[in-house]
This record gives structure tokens, sequence and C-alpha cells, in this order.
């Protein structure tokens, strides 16, 4: 029964935005009677706080756990948002609720579930292992192309989608290769502390015999 209320709410969100999710409404989208909706929802606020925490659920679901290897939770966070292929303009698909959930981030129903999540995010990406800001570089790249999708800020489309996405994957890519034993020192570098090849360790090179 909760999911198809919240099936009800995601499909009243997408139409109308957060105001279109009322309680009558959602007891009407979903054929059920409204004592039935305030069993399981007692208030507009937990039904989109509903919405929120399952589409959570669900990102968290395909993110690796902490034992993942370096970089892994930070490419994960990548795949799962942006395709490889961008939508086209105009074309419906499975990120219309997250769109009308980011529309109603003004509205404390979404924001401070959003906001506690982030910081748990933000927490797990610092502590990928990738160099410091790389996690949240590729963080705000994600952030920016789900703002540009949301306002119509000319967002990438086709090879310029593909190329956007190849370059933040490369920026995880080199922080992963830059976190490697064998990147501690340059190739060819000498040892901490080791003398140059064909140093004179005894100062004697310059003395006449």
């Amino acid at each position: 029964m909760r999911d198809r209320l919240l099936d009800a709410v995601e499909r009243l969100l997408v139409k109308g935005g957060v105001d279109a999710v009322r309680l009558d409404a959602v007891a009407a989208e979903a054929g059920v009677s409204k004592g039935g909706l305030l069993h399981h929802f007692p208030s507009k606020r937990a039904l989109v706080e509903g919405v929120v925490q399952r589409l959570v659920d669900r990102f968290e679901a395909v993110l690796p756990g902490p034992d993942a290897p370096p970089g892994a939770y930070t490419m994960a966070w990548l795949d799962s948002s942006i395709p490889e292929v961008a939508p086209e303009p105009g074309a419906t698909g499975c990120d219309e609720v997250p769109i009308a959930l980011l529309a109603a981030t003004s509205g404390p129903e979404v924001l401070d579930v959003l906001q506690r999540h982030y910081r748990a995010w933000q927490e797990r990406l610092d502590a990928d292992g990738l160099p410091p800001g790389v996690s949240t570089l590729v963080r705000m790249a994600v952030d920016g192309w789900w703002t540009a999708r949301l306002l119509h800020l000319a967002p990438p489309h086709g090879a310029a989608h593909v190329e956007l996405r190849r370059l933040v994957t490369d920026l995880i890519a080199t922080g992963r290769a830059g976190t490697g034993p064998t990147n501690a020192e340059p190739a060819g570098a000498e040892p901490a502390g080791a003398e140059p090849a064909g140093a004179d360790p005894a100062g004697t090179a310059g003395e006449s015999l």
C-alpha cells in the first residue's frame, strides 16, 4: 500500500509539482480512501518525505560499501547520476521525479531530507581515497548537470554530453592513479636521501694529487 501511495505522489509531482500533492488528490490518484492514506501518511510532508526517502534508498542501493577500493564510491555516484548518453530534449524518463523534487527544494518537505542525506554522502565522498577535492568536484559536476536539466540552462546534448562525462570520468581515473604506490615518486627519481649518480661523497674531486 505504501508503494502504491508513493507511486501516486510521484505521478502528481511530475504533473503539477509539489503543490499538486494534496491528501485528497493522492487518495484519488491511488484509488484508496483518505482514511487509508492517513493510516500510512498523516500529512503532505510525510508523503513527500516518503518519496524522497524511497529515491534515496534506491540511490544508495547502487553505491558501494566502505570497503570499496579508492574512487569506487565517486565513480558509482557519477554512474548512477549522469547517463552515458544524454536524454533528448523534452524526453521523459526515470529522471522526471528527481527533477520534480529538485524543483520543490524551496520547501522544507524536500530540502530538510536532502540536506541531511547530502551531509552523509559528502562524508563518504571525502573518505573515498582520492586526492583532496576530486570527489567533491565530481559531485559539483553532477549537481550542475541536474541544475541545468531542471532549469533548462543549455544542458549539454549529444557529443557534448558524452565528452563532458568522459572528462569527469578521466578526473576520477587520474585521482585513482595518484593514490597508487608507484606514484609516490616520479619515474627515475632517486630514493630519498640518496646521493646523485656520479657524486663524490668525500668531496675530493677538485683536490690536487
